[in-house]
């Protein structure tokens, strides 16, 4: 009877884990977080339903948090973020004086960077001390504000830092409690 009960247990398994593994290709971590976000829901689901152990409450909140991280990672959401305060529209036009020749020409939007940064404060100041993917060549002391092109740079390294911090925090949340999810 026991056997029984265990093939039904791993035939429902390979039915469950079915749509994942037919997309899961091999070319990118996409897939990687697709098998750990899928095994994670499943575990969460497990253990705090169950409840057996004291922390069982308090692991399944933890294992949803790294969904929720898992899908930010995935959608470089941080990346993203500083879009929502700034945007523009560029295209090409024809140039006067050269026949055939184009210019790329552009239109600012929307400018609410300077909302995106008092959202980040740390995180801007350590973009104005040179931290980033891309080094910030401005003098900050001189008078008159910041051109929007430095902004913008300044909001990319901070999208750059975030999404980093991100991917960070899922692992370290992670490491520090994967051991302990268990029933």
């Amino acid at each position: 009877m026991r056997v029984l009960r265990e093939f039904k247990r791993s035939i429902k398994k390979i039915w469950y884990w079915f749509p994942i593994i037919w997309k899961d290709r091999d070319w990118d971590s996409h897939y990687i977080f697709e098998i750990l976000k899928h095994k994670l829901k499943t575990q969460s689901q497990y253990i705090g339903t169950n409840n057996n152990h004291l922390m069982a409450k308090q692991d399944s909140r933890r294992m949803d948090l790294c969904v929720e991280l898992i899908n930010k990672v995935q959608d470089e959401f941080y990346n993203m973020e500083y879009m929502e305060y700034f945007d523009e529209i560029n295209w090409t036009a024809p140039t006067k004086d050269h026949q055939g020749l184009y210019s790329w020409e552009s239109r600012i939007i929307k400018d609410n960077l300077e909302q995106y940064f008092e959202k980040y404060p740390l995180i801007y100041r350590k973009v104005i001390r040179g931290e980033g993917y891309s080094k910030i060549e401005y003098d900050f002391k001189k008078p008159g504000g910041v051109p929007t092109e430095v902004n913008k740079k300044i909001a990319r390294n901070m999208a750059y830092i975030n999404q980093d911090r991100a991917h960070k925090l899922l692992f370290k949340i992670m490491e520090e409690n994967i051991l302990k999810w268990w029933d």
